[in-house]
C-alpha cells in the first residue's frame, strides 16, 4: 500500500510496523487489563471443534475466489497467503511445503530486510514525519487492541458460550505474538486457562482483514 501511495515513506513505515510487532508484549497487556475484570480474564472457553480436511482445503480456495472477484487489488497479497495455506493443508506437496516454511521464508526475509534497508536514506528517514508515523502507529495499534477486547465483551451479551475478552486483542496482524500475549495474560489470572489456540483464530483473521482493508483503501484512493 505504501509502495504505491507513498514510496518515499516505505522504509519508515516498515520499521514502524516491525517495531510494533516487537513491542506487542509491552503495548497490549495494560490495555487488556484496563478493559477487563479478573472474572472476565478467567473465563474458560469451550473446546474448539475438529475441522475436517475438506474445510481446510476449501478455505483458501473460497477466500481467494471471493477476494479476486470482489477486491482484485488485495488478491496478490492474499493469494500468497492462500497458496501457502493450501500447500500445507493439502498434504500432497510436502517437499515444497517444507521448503517454503523453512529455507524460502528465510531467504525472502533477508531480501525484504535488504530492500527496506536500502530505502532508509538518512535525509528521508531522519525527519519529524517519521516520529509522526511511529506515533500514529502506536495509537492505531492501541485502538485495534481495545476495539477487539470490547467487541468480545459485546459478543458475550448474546453468545451462548462465553468468550474470553482477552482473545479479542489478538485481532491485529501481529502473528503469532498477539495470540501469545493473550494466552500469557490469561495464564496470569488462571494458570490452567490456555487461550493460545482460541486466540489464533482472531489473530489470523486480523491478517486477512488488514490485507482486505489495504485493498479497499488502495482501490478508492487510486480512483480519486
Amino acid at each position: 500500500l505504501s509502495g504505491k501511495l507513498a514510496p518515499e515513506l516505505l522504509g519508515a513505515i516498515a520499521v514502524a510496523a516491525y517495531s510494533y510487532m516487537a513491542l506487542v508484549p509491552l503495548i497490549q497487556p495494560p490495555i487488556m487489563k484496563a478493559l477487563t475484570s479478573e472474572t472476565e480474564r478467567k473465563i474458560r472457553m469451550v473446546q474448539l471443534r475438529t475441522v475436517s480436511k475438506r474445510e481446510k482445503i476449501l478455505f483458501p480456495v473460497v477466500l481467494l475466489m471471493l477476494v479476486a472477484l470482489l477486491l482484485p487489488d488485495a488478491a496478490p497479497l492474499l493469494g500468497m497467503f492462500c497458496f501457502g495455506n493450501l500447500m500445507r493443508e493439502s498434504g500432497v506437496v510436502e517437499r515444497l511445503s517444507d521448503t517454503v516454511q523453512n529455507g524460502l521464508i528465510n531467504i525472502v526475509t533477508i531480501f525484504l530486510g535488504l530492500s527496506v534497508g536500502a530505502k532508509l536514506v538518512a535525509d528521508k528517514f531522519l525527519q519529524p514525519q517519521t516520529l509522526g508515523i511511529l506515533l500514529l502507529g502506536v495509537i492505531a495499534f492501541g485502538i485495534g487492541t481495545a476495539a477487539g477486547v470490547l467487541m468480545a465483551k459485546l459478543m458475550n451479551l448474546c453468545s451462548k458460550n462465553k468468550i474470553n475478552p482477552l482473545i479479542g486483542s489478538a485481532g491485529v496482524s501481529a502473528v503469532p505474538m498477539a495470540a501469545r500475549v493473550s494466552n500469557k495474560v490469561g495464564l496470569e489470572s488462571d494458570a490452567q486457562n490456555f487461550l493460545l489456540m482460541h486466540a489464533m483464530g482472531p489473530n489470523v483473521a486480523g491478517v486477512i482483514g488488514s490485507a482486505i482493508a489495504a485493498g479497499v483503501m488502495l482501490k478508492y484512493v487510486l480512483a480519486m
